[in-house]
C-alpha cells in the first residue's frame, strides 16, 4: 500500500527560533533568519527523512495572541491552519525570556486538539537557563524538551521522539509522481493572488505591500489526478535595490526555486509590460533549461480591441526572443479570468518536457532540414554532420556528431532547434544541442 507524508509542524510566538529549528532539522538554510521578529510570516515547507520516515516540516510565522495588527491576524490564521493540516506539533518557547502569556495561552489551545504536541524549550543553552526553564512546568503539561537550535543541541533526542509518534497515511492509489511548478516575477506582480485564486482558498498572505511574501512557499494539491507541488517564490527585486540582508537571500531563494522546479510560471504585470527584470528573469529560466508559461496578469487593466491580444504578444515576444517557444495566457488573478486554463497547460507543457523522440525519426528530421538548408562551407573544406540521437529529457537533450563541432556556426543551430521543435512539438520547453566529434573507427 502506498503512502502520504505526514506532517509536522513548527509553531510558536515571534522570534523564539522557529526558522533556526526549521533549518536544524532539515540541515540546510531553507527558512529566512532574521533578528526583525515576524520574519516567516507564510507557512514554509520542506521533505525531510530521518531514521527511515519521511515528512513534510512546516515553519510558521510567530503566533501572537496579543496583537489585533492585520499583518498578525493574518500569521494567526496561517498558523492555525498549519495546525488543522498537521499530523505532530513541535511548540516552540524561548528559554531566555521565560514563560510568556501567549505561550500560556497557545498551551490551552493545543490541549484541546488530539494530536500529538512536543513542548519545547529553545535557546537553554546554558545550565544556569536549563535551571530557570523549570517555570515551564506552570504550563501542567509533560514531557517538557530543552534544545539549543542555534548549537544543534537536544535536536536529535526531541526528533526521535517526533519520528516516533508517526505512522505512515495509506493512500489508496498511487497516480504518478508530483510535478514542481514554481511561480516566477517581480514584487507585487500579483504571484501569491494568483497561486490563491487557482486554489480557491487564502493559502498565501496577500498584500498590496511589494514583498509580502519573503521565502518561497510549497503548497501540494491534487488536479485531474495528478500531484501538484507549486511553489510561490518571493518577488526578485532589481539587485541594485537590495540593501537588506533579507531581500538578498530572497533572490537566491527564487533562483533555488526555478533550479528545484520542472515547470516555471513567469507572471508579467499586463500594465507595465515586459520590463528589464522581467527579461533577467526569463533569461535564469532559459539558462537553467526549465519548462516555462508566461502569463500575464492584470489583464482585466488593459483597454481592448480586437487586435489588442495580438499586438501585446508580438511585444512580449520581441522583448523574450529567447523565451519564444513559451505559450502565453492572458489571466486575472483578481476576477479569475483564464487563471485554471494554466493548469491544464502545466500538465501539457510537463508532458513535452519529458518528451522522447526516436533516433530514426530525429535522423530522418536531421536528413529533411539538411536538404532545405545545407551546412555551409569553411574554407576548404565543409562542416558534416552525420547523425544524432536524443540523450535526455527535462529539457529535450540531443547529441548531433559532426567533423567539427567547434565549426557549427550559431545561426544554423538555431535553424535545427527550429525545424525539431516544429517537428516534434516541443512547444514550452528548450531544447538542448551538443555537437561532438564522430567516434573514430576501429582500425581492423
Amino acid at each position: 500500500m502506498n503512502t502520504v507524508k505526514s506532517i509536522v509542524a513548527i509553531i510558536g510566538r515571534p522570534n523564539v527560533g522557529k526558522s533556526t529549528l526549521f533549518n536544524a532539522i532539515t540541515r540546510r538554510r531553507k527558512a529566512i533568519i532574521d533578528d526583525i521578529p515576524g520574519v516567516t510570516r507564510d507557512r514554509n515547507y520542506m521533505d525531510v527523512e530521518r531514521d527511515g520516515k519521511s515528512f513534510l516540516l512546516v515553519d510558521t510565522g510567530g503566533f501572537d495572541t496579543g496583537s489585533d495588527s492585520e499583518m498578525a491576524r493574518m500569521i494567526r490564521e496561517q498558523a492555525q491552519m498549519a495546525i488543522e493540516e498537521a499530523d505532530a506539533i513541535l511548540f516552540l518557547m524561548d528559554g531566555r525570556e521565560g514563560l510568556h502569556h501567549t505561550d500560556i495561552e497557545i498551551t490551552r489551545m493545543l490541549q484541546k486538539i488530539n494530536k500529538p504536541v512536543f513542548y519545547t524549550i529553545n535557546k537553554v543553552e546554558s545550565a544556569e537557563l536549563e535551571l530557570n526553564s523549570t517555570e515551564f512546568y506552570q504550563l501542567g503539561v509533560e514531557p517538557l524538551y530543552t534544545i539549543s537550535a542555534k548549537n544543534r543541541v537536544g535536536i536529535n533526542d526531541l526528533m526521535d521522539e517526533v519520528t516516533g509518534s508517526l505512522h505512515d497515511i495509506p493512500l489508496k492509489k498511487n497516480e504518478g509522481e508530483e510535478t514542481v511548478v514554481s511561480v516566477i516575477g517581480r514584487p507585487n506582480v500579483g504571484k501569491s493572488s494568483f497561486v490563491n485564486r487557482i486554489l480557491g482558498y487564502e493559502r498565501l498572505l496577500v498584500s498590496d505591500q511589494p514583498g509580502t511574501t519573503r521565502d518561497s512557499i510549497d503548497t501540494v494539491f491534487r488536479y485531474k489526478h495528478k500531484t501538484i507541488r507549486i511553489i510561490d517564490t518571493a518577488g526578485i527585486r532589481r539587485k541594485s535595490r537590495v540593501s537588506l540582508r533579507i531581500e538578498k537571500y530572497c533572490i537566491m531563494e527564487a533562483l533555488r526555486s526555478i533550479r528545484n522546479s520542472s515547470v516555471c510560471l513567469l507572471l508579467i504585470d499586463a500594465s507595465q509590460g515586459v520590463t528589464d527584470q522581467d527579461q533577467k528573469l526569463a533569461a535564469e529560466i532559459y539558462e537553467m533549461g526549465r519548462a516555462c508559461i508566461l502569463v500575464i496578469n492584470k489583464w482585466d487593466l488593459i483597454e481592448k480591441d480586437n487586435k489588442t491580444h495580438d499586438n501585446y504578444m508580438s511585444e512580449v515576444y520581441a522583448q523574450l526572443p529567447f523565451l519564444d517557444f513559451a505559450p502565453a495566457l492572458c489571466v486575472s488573478a483578481l476576477t479569475g479570468l483564464r487563471v485554471r486554463k494554466v493548469l491544464d497547460l502545466i500538465e501539457e507543457v510537463e508532458g513535452i518536457y519529458e518528451q522522447k523522440v526516436s533516433t530514426s525519426e530525429f535522423n530522418k528530421l536531421l536528413k529533411t532540414a539538411f536538404a532545405r538548408n545545407p551546412l555551409p562551407r569553411l574554407g576548404r573544406g565543409s562542416v558534416k554532420i552525420y547523425y544524432g540521437t536524443q540523450d535526455g529529457t527535462s529539457p529535450p537533450s540531443f547529441v548531433l556528431f559532426t567533423n567539427a563541432p567547434q565549426d557549427v556556426p550559431e545561426n544554423y543551430k538555431r535553424f535545427l532547434e527550429r525545424e525539431i521543435r516544429e517537428r516534434f512539438g516541443f512547444a514550452g520547453t528548450p531544447i538542448r544541442l551538443f555537437f561532438k566529434e564522430r567516434p573514430k573507427r576501429a582500425k581492423k
